[in-house]
């Protein structure tokens, strides 16, 4: 957990510049234990309301890039708010929380500190906020874009139908795309999976094709 004297080195490690102090005015305002944690495959942040000694915890992903680590800490802190007004009584991610993440997400705006094809990625989202960003192609892709690829990696969408590449040391070949993922075949098995459009992979040719 982000110990006080240090909130604010440690948060300008992950935030975007000139984002700090609005997050750190988030702080002030609700008592909620924040950590920011190893890479988790299935989730960028979570929302806990009864942690350890009664105080809600916030995790978030210590491997995002400084563009996705605000959005996943104002999509928690919504989170947060949502429980303190509502308790268990609403949905997690209905009409109460999406009106939350607008709230705590606009004074940010405001700043005008952020890139503008991530501003517009956000304002667009607004009108329909997603339960996450991965769940928003058109944010997720914008904030993607900041992200640091390794040699050869690129976004599965990017491929064509039929290609074969590497996820998590795994072959596949791209399918047809069912809504936000590809149905995809692990060539070792043969099973069928969904993929991610956005997810992360490496292009292979496959001798003899």
């Amino acid at each position: 957990m982000i110990q006080k004297k240090s909130k604010r080195d440690t948060l300008q490690k992950y935030l975007p510049e000139g984002t700090v102090d609005a997050i750190l005015d988030y702080f002030s305002l609700y008592k909620v234990k924040f950590k920011i944690v190893k890479p988790r495959k299935t989730k960028l942040g979570d929302f806990r309301a009864l942690a350890s000694g009664g105080i809600p915890e916030i995790t978030v992903n210590g491997d995002l890039n400084k563009y996705s680590f605000l959005v996943t800490t104002v999509h928690e802190f919504a989170h947060l708010k949502t429980f303190l007004e509502h308790r268990f009584s609403v949905r997690a991610h209905g009409k109460e929380w999406k009106q939350n993440f607008v709230e705590l997400m606009v004074p940010i705006l405001d700043l005008k500190v952020l890139p503008k094809d991530v501003e517009n990625a956000l304002v667009q989202s607004f009108t329909n906020v997603k339960a996450s960003s991965c769940t928003d192609r058109n944010l997720y892709r914008v904030l993607r874009n900041y992200d640091d690829f390794n040699p050869g990696e690129i976004l599965l969408e990017q491929i064509s139908k039929n290609s074969t590449f590497v996820l998590q040391n795994k072959r596949y070949r791209k399918g047809p795309l069912r809504r936000t993922r590809f149905l995809c075949e692990e060539l070792e098995s043969g099973k069928s999976y969904l993929i991610n459009a956005l997810a992360t992979i490496k292009p292979i040719e496959i001798d003899g094709e």
